[in-house]
């Protein structure tokens, strides 16, 4: 069963993203193969759930495909797992008063679980943050949360933190960004106290390090956090890591430490969909003390993508009302805020993009979501999710379900490539903007 397992495997890593792989697939089994049913073990609930719900039928096309059957899955917990209990799920360590210390410095008090809107796109970084706070320093270590600005990775970094000093205040908390902690690995350096610095970063409990990207080609540092990590890991504590982008994809990274990061847990968020958008908005704006109503939140979700953007409105309109507090809320002051005229713009539906795409190249739309890889329709496949995401306003993951199910880093990858060549190439600047007329003498008149 291990061989038949590893073969499995060996066909799913070529399937999806190295993160996901990792992240879904790291650490299961195929435990029993009886009367036609598999059962396949994965390190936790959270994963098993994930991974049956994500890839059932990918697991099963291969499996099938291997043994000549007609297998049924079942996902189950490895045995060697310890159940969490109520018992076991506690602090890192024992609090010997009552005396509650100082929230921890530079943790954001209102960053909490509680106020982090949740959707598809955040789904496994949300559930994941709330395991480690549960049990930090057992089962995902270090957490790895990548993506692009204003999706959130703060936010979760400081709840984990949040929620692990409500349940001990005891608990020895650092949060620090990569420059910050480039510079203090610098000035011990230049200061001689390398000692002072050592032992600062390495005893705590729960070491926060944000945008760990920037660590790129700086040796000395790396070297510095390659030790911190090992020691924090060796005692116990519980490390999360935010990037703009996965381990794989850090540039002038050492090979051990890059290890290091996906040896635990790596989590994509993508960006905000509309719905996140509108919720976002409608939580935020009673904290602001804005009357908003939720066709109001529609409106600014439809101009605004990112939830720093959202909060930065918020905060504008805020200031409005207090300078003009008869001032009432309504459309039109939206509209005047951002800045657009007063009506909203058209916005092709998927399948109008895809049919003007089609007809331009000469295909079918069953092959444009297909899965050959044809040069004569990687290309058209490529510029198709490019403009579902540029003019369709869609996120990367729903793209990848309208395009024939595909994971979202496939989408991603099409987008960055399009968008590249867009910066080099003027014949490609013209055949997508022939493509953008055509789809709006066609549909957006």
């Amino acid at each position: 069963m291990d061989e038949l397992w590893n073969s499995v495997l060996a066909e799913i890593e070529v399937e999806v993203s190295r993160p996901n792989f990792l992240t879904f697939f790291k650490g299961t089994n195929l435990d029993e193969l009886e009367n036609n049913v598999a059962t396949i073990s994965a390190p936790s609930l959270m994963i098993a759930d994930l991974v049956e719900k994500r890839y059932y039928g990918l697991i099963k096309q291969i499996i099938d495909k291997k043994t000549g059957l007609d297998i049924s899955l079942v996902f189950v917990t490895s045995k060697n797992t310890r159940p969490v209990s109520q018992e076991s799920v506690g602090p890192l360590f024992p609090a010997t008063n009552t005396v509650r210390k100082p929230r921890p410095s530079r943790i954001r008090k209102d960053y909490t679980f509680e106020s982090f809107a949740v959707s598809e796109t955040n789904q496994l970084a949300y559930t994941a943050a709330q395991t480690v706070a549960s049990n930090p320093g057992d089962r995902y270590n270090p957490v790895f949360l990548y993506g692009t600005v204003g999706v959130g990775k703060t936010h979760l970094m400081h709840a984990i933190a949040n929620k692990i000093y409500e349940k001990n205040n005891e608990v020895q908390v650092l949060y620090l960004t990569t420059e910050e902690f480039t510079n203090e690995v610098v000035e011990s350096i230049k200061g001689k106290t390398t000692t002072q610095m050592r032992k600062k970063f390495r005893n705590v409990d729960l070491l926060l390090l944000d945008d760990i990207q920037f660590l790129s080609g700086k040796e000395k540092v790396q070297e510095e956090l390659f030790h911190t990590f090992n020691s924090l890991i060796e005692k116990g504590g519980q490390i999360v890591f935010t990037s703009d982008r996965p381990p794989s994809e850090i540039q002038k990274i050492e090979a051990r430490l890059a290890s290091r990061f996906e040896g635990g847990l790596t989590v994509d968020i993508e960006p905000p969909d509309f719905e996140l958008r509108t919720a976002i908005l409608l939580m935020k704006s009673e904290k602001y003390e804005i009357d908003f109503t939720i066709d109001m939140a529609k409106l600014v979700a439809e101009r605004l993508t990112d939830t720093r953007s959202l909060e930065g409105f918020l905060k504008q309109l805020s200031t409005l009302m207090v300078s003009d507090p008869e001032k009432q809320v309504t459309q039109q002051a939206i509209l005047r805020l951002l800045g657009k005229k007063a009506h909203i713009p058209q916005v092709p539906k998927p399948d109008q993009i895809i049919e003007t795409i089609c007809d331009f190249y000469g295909i079918k739309p069953t092959q444009l979501k297909g899965k050959k890889r044809d040069a004569s329709l990687v290309r058209p496949r490529h510029v198709c999710m490019y403009l579902l995401k540029e003019e369709g306003n869609m996120t990367f993951m729903e793209i990848g379900n309208v395009i024939g199910g595909r994971d979202h880093t496939t989408v991603m990858h099409a987008v960055t490539k399009i968008e590249k060549l867009l910066e080099e190439s003027q014949n490609a600047q013209k055949e997508i903007g022939v493509i953008k007329q055509k789809m709006r003498e066609d549909y957006l008149q």
